[in-house]
């Protein structure tokens, strides 16, 4: 499927235009696309001498051997080929917040119930790199198996350099303020309620054309996001295919001395020069690219009878690992959306669950928290950690008593990352001045409603010690 999707005209103020984007519509599809007519070659990947003197070059997102079904690969063709740059050097000073293997000596963990508050934009001049820092996650980059949690808070466009993740795919949610991302696929605009995927690999550069910008990023290792099966559900529904969008061939060409490629590599930044931009893909084709999604074309399902559907009704996205309905990383949105079950605790139900939870709220509400949890902040549920809705909640729905009509849900997104794997923690989060040490107090109210029936009596009569 090659539909285009044009999308409003917008304009750059800090270098070059993003103007009359075009994009290609599908999931997984093999795209093609040029910037200039002819640029692709016809009936082979890597002629001898490509269109326009232009040089060939794979990007690999999975094993040369995968099955066909999962085999991604696109082919670039470009005025100079990536490797032509000075050798790589650690980054100095030090990052020193990035985290991709996670074990006793970086990070430490906690059964309980943790939430963050927004963090403040900073003052002083910080980009998407210097702003990216890890919060949690489990397993390890180097034995492609495991997942981290970031968060950004920039103010500043990226300048002459490009990033690039060698240890696995991002998924960016923007929360406040749009970015504006080229990649070596082309360039997308991403505004909050929209996600992207840049996969493992990909040389991207981000632009920050509304000044300050907060954000969550999940990084997946050894996997690659994809729809989640429908089942019984059947043929449509949740995320369709034909709403995520690919980018269109773009470039730049000249020189571009001291052009730097950040390069993440084992959680650890290093640089290397070039003389030229990365930017430099005259024409591609291949189903490994980077992708956008609008979270508002969302199409949720709900019980329309008795009891709260499982969260994971509304998966978007999925990582999956190798044992079947058992995922690396679930990305869930909380949308709008009408709730219309009869005699029902119509909120999220209180939980336990063997999978862990991180939770963000992009704009709005929550329906389970009616105070604390904010836009631009976090929580983090544990395996078997308990959770759900807070007392004001409880109580609110429980007097609407079984009467109550139905009642739409609006001006909402919240999203979680839920993972199989145990998330360990960076001391960074945990020593914030941001989080938040009374969350625990949001429960504490909950109170005993327990009665019982004295039958023989007919009355009820309230059990000895109740709150």
């Amino acid at each position: 499927m090659m539909d285009k999707k044009k999308q409003q005209s917008v304009s750059k103020s800090d270098g070059g235009e993003f103007s009359d984007l075009d994009y290609q519509s599908g999931f997984g599809n093999s795209f093609s696309s040029e910037a200039i007519d002819g640029a692709l070659p016809l009936g082979q990947n890597s002629p001898l001498v490509c269109p326009y003197g232009l040089y060939a070059e794979q990007i690999s997102g999975t094993s040369f051997t995968s099955p066909r079904y999962s085999n991604q690969r696109s082919w670039l063709y470009r005025i100079k080929p990536s490797v032509t740059h000075e050798p790589f050097k650690p980054l100095v000073p030090d990052h020193g917040k990035l985290v991709s293997e996670f074990n006793k000596s970086n990070t430490s963990t906690t059964p309980t119930q943790l939430r963050w508050k927004p963090v403040d934009i900073p003052q002083s001049p910080t980009d998407f790199i210097d702003g990216l820092y890890t919060v949690c996650g489990a397993g390890s980059s180097f034995l492609r198996h495991g997942f981290a949690i970031h968060m950004y808070t920039a103010n500043k466009s990226m300048d002459n350099c490009a990033f690039c993740n060698a240890d696995g795919d991002f998924l960016v949610v923007p929360q406040k303020g749009r970015l504006w991302i080229t990649t070596e696929c082309g360039r997308l605009q991403v505004s909050p309620g929209e996600i992207v995927v840049l996969p493992q690999g990909f040389r991207f550069s981000v632009c920050l054309p509304d000044g300050p910008s907060r954000g969550y990023v999940v990084e997946v290792f050894g996997s690659h996001f994809q729809l989640p099966d429908l089942g019984p559900i059947g043929a449509n529904g949740l995320a369709a295919p034909r709403d995520f969008l690919v980018p269109t061939a773009w470039f730049e060409e000249g020189s571009r001395p001291g052009f730097t490629i950040v390069q993440k590599f084992g959680g650890e930044l290093f640089t290397a020069r070039q003389d030229f931009s990365p930017f430099n893909v005259v024409a591609w084709h291949g189903n490994y690219t980077p992708y956008k999604y609008d979270l508002s074309k969302f199409c949720p399902y709900n019980t329309v009878l008795v009891d709260h559907s499982d969260p994971s009704i509304n998966t978007v996205l999925t990582a999956p690992t190798d044992k079947p309905g058992v995922a690396l990383l679930d990305f869930v949105i909380f949308p709008p959306r009408w709730l219309v079950a009869e005699h029902t605790f119509r909120p999220p139900y209180y939980h336990r669950n063997c999978m862990s939870e991180f939770m963000g709220l992009i704009s709005g509400g929550y329906e389970a928290k009616a105070d604390g949890f904010l836009p631009g902040g976090a929580s983090l549920h544990s395996c078997m950690t308990p959770h759900g809705p807070d007392t004001k909640t409880f109580e609110a729905t429980v007097a609407h008593g079984n009467e109550a009509g139905p009642h739409k849900i609006t001006d909402t997104m919240a999203f979680m990352f839920e993972s199989c794997l145990i998330p360990r923690i960076c001391p960074w989060a945990l020593e914030s001045p941001f989080i938040d040490h009374d969350y625990y107090q949001c429960w504490i109210g909950l109170k005993s409603h327990f009665t019982r029936l004295d039958i023989q009596n007919g009355h009820k009569e309230t059990v000895d010690g109740d709150n």
